[in-house]
């Protein structure tokens, strides 16, 4: 298959591929997103009554949007991954602004430390850091010890 994209054609500032979340409230996904991941707002389109239709987010080198979900576009819950440096403090973080467990902070067989939280509007945040460079052959072993220990569904 060729590669027809040479270059990104997103704008200055965006990466090729953005997360973009339906939520019933984006003033609320903006806040989570700030106080948890220290998120930088970038944009707050508002309707004429006030409330945000539209709003966006960087979480360092990612940018995150988001719409008003309505009823052609329902709330729709997601699933995201985020790396950073500290995993522990920011599931506490997520854990005091509404969001619920989903996994404890823990060192996984596959080199990374990590925890999962839900936010109030029922999006998944997984939150990973690196703690080991392993090799491919390394990860297989370890994940085949790991499975022959723990029944997986």
């Amino acid at each position: 298959m060729e590669n027809i994209a040479t270059q990104s054609p997103a704008p200055q500032g965006y990466s090729t591929v953005c997360p973009y979340l339906m939520v019933d409230s984006i003033e609320l996904e903006l806040e989570f997103l700030k106080n948890v991941f220290n998120a930088e707002i970038l944009e707050q389109l508002k309707q004429p009554d006030g409330s945000i239709m539209h709003g966006e987010v960087r979480i360092v080198d990612t940018v995150i949007m988001m719409g008003k979900s309505r009823k052609d576009y329902p709330p729709t819950q997601s699933m995201t991954y985020v790396f950073n440096n500290t995993v522990d403090e920011t599931y506490e973080r997520a854990l005091k602004n509404g969001a619920t467990s989903l996994m404890e902070p823990g060192n996984r067989f596959y080199g990374i430390r990590e925890a999962g939280v839900k936010d109030p509007q029922g999006n998944q945040w997984w939150i990973a850091q690196p703690i080991e460079n392993i090799t491919q052959a390394e990860m297989e072993k370890r994940l085949a010890e790991n499975v022959s220990q723990t029944k997986l569904d």
